[in-house]
């Protein structure tokens, strides 16, 4: 076990907040990267860069808001160079399943010289209880222009572990990753699900972009974000992301999590304690 530390970008995310903790709780040297973090590190200042890397072993990299955004490959590419040039002999990659625009990232990462993995992933569990799905839970309506497409939601759990062990294991080098839950469920589906685990009538309301990105700006995200952000949702829920695969069992051994477990074991947590 190197001594050296791992970066974890997004280290107090979804995803990043569960990878530290867990390699934390392997022993191994942790250095969170985010503009509060020590030293701080932030997409957007380019000079944040080498001082976050300097000394580190392996790094995951998550980027916001996504992949598929303009210009994202050139700022994965500008900091992957960096990396690779300060010493960071590993990259793991966290990616959008069935998102075309960001395989250029991808590529950045797999040409940058280190060993790496990318694991793509898309809707987390987690977006309902830790993310812009809960107030919509909360009020009992979650209105996304999702139409009836069924998506295989993965617990983000999940992405955390086969990103340690991506992190740890050499076998998973050179290796492209699809993560998903069990089970493929339409949004109506999981409100249902989530129904059941808060005992409370949750609804799932099926909206166009133009009427997603108006509520979402309303809301108080800016339009630059909103915008993207709904034409994205199209793009990725339009039914070409309907199936499931075997990698969570393939790396871990195990299965991939369950929506049903996923939303009791949230609702246990109270996070939807006041829904209406």
């Amino acid at each position: 076990m190197s001594n050296r530390p791992t970066l974890v970008i997004g280290g107090t995310g979804k995803t990043g907040r569960r990878v530290a903790q867990r390699l934390a709780k392997q022993g191994r040297p942790v250095r969170i990267g985010s503009r509060t973090g020590t030293p701080p590190f932030d997409w957007h200042d380019q000079t944040t860069w080498s001082a976050a890397v300097d000394g580190v072993e392996a790094a995951y990299v998550t980027y916001y808001p996504d992949l598929a955004f303009p210009g994202a490959a050139e700022v994965i590419a500008s900091f992957a160079q960096t990396a690779v040039a300060r010493g960071v002999r590993r990259m793991v990659l966290l990616s959008g399943r069935g998102e075309p625009e960001a395989v250029p990232s991808e590529d950045a990462v797999r040409e940058s010289g280190a060993a790496w993995t990318v694991i793509r992933a898309s809707w987390f569990m987690q977006n309902f209880s830790e993310h812009f799905l809960v107030e919509p839970v909360l009020s009992g309506v979650i209105a996304l222009p999702a139409g009836a497409v069924a998506e295989p939601f993965v617990d983000a759990g999940d992405i955390a572990d086969v990103a340690v062990a991506a992190l740890s294991e050499d076998r998973h080098s050179g290796k492209t990753y699809e993560l998903t839950g069990p089970r493929l469920l339409t949004f109506a589906e999981a409100a249902k699900e989530l129904t059941r685990a808060t005992d409370r009538q949750v609804s799932y309301l099926p909206v166009t972009p133009e009427e997603y990105a108006q509520e979402a700006v309303a809301a108080g995200v800016p339009a630059e974000e909103a915008e993207p952000l709904a034409e994205l949702f199209t793009r990725v829920l339009d039914g070409h992301n309907a199936h499931v695969t075997a990698d969570v069992e393939r790396v871990l051994g195990r299965a991939p999590r369950d929506f049903a477990d996923y939303a009791r074991d949230a609702a246990a947590t109270g996070v939807w304690a006041g829904i209406r």
